[in-house]
């Protein structure tokens, strides 16, 4: 039975990860952390790194907070982090590596979720100052990006 809300607090968290990234973006990283953020839409430097990769060692440090606080008794933390974790890696490979090209890999993944994910996401670039900014979202856009 454990195993059951083991896995039901997992996919919770990976799901609750895709509003809290949606919140963060929008209200945090185009709100008062912008100095962090905006090399993201317009780059200002010749580093591999960005001032906005700040953000995942934030959410790293949360998710190694809950693997800790799981070995010390509080087992639904465990999955809590692992939820938190799986969100980053999806992130990740979605963002910077599908649509940014950080490393050069799925270049040539063209399915429907793919161009959809691309569409929003170029949508939300076009717009390198911090106001006006749409589809803060990353795994789950608006449908109309979906549409040809």
């Amino acid at each position: 039975m454990k195993i059951f809300f083991w896995i039901l607090i997992f996919l919770g968290t990976f799901s609750i990860m895709e509003f809290m990234a949606w919140f963060t973006h929008k209200y945090i990283m185009h709100g008062f952390l912008w100095s962090l953020h905006k090399d993201h839409h317009h780059k200002d430097h010749d580093s591999w790194f960005e001032r906005n990769d700040a953000f995942f060692i934030f959410y790293a440090i949360v998710s190694m907070s809950c693997f800790y606080f799981g070995s010390n008794g509080y087992w639904y933390a465990y999955p809590i982090g692992f939820g938190i974790m799986a969100y980053g890696a999806a992130y990740f490979l979605v963002h910077d590596i599908f649509i940014h090209q950080r490393f050069k890999i799925f270049r040539n993944a063209n399915n429907w979720y793919a161009k959809g994910v691309r569409r929003a996401h170029k949508i939300h670039h076009k717009h390198l100052g911090k106001e006006d900014g749409e589809c803060f979202g990353m795994l789950f856009v608006p449908f109309k990006y979906f549409k040809k």
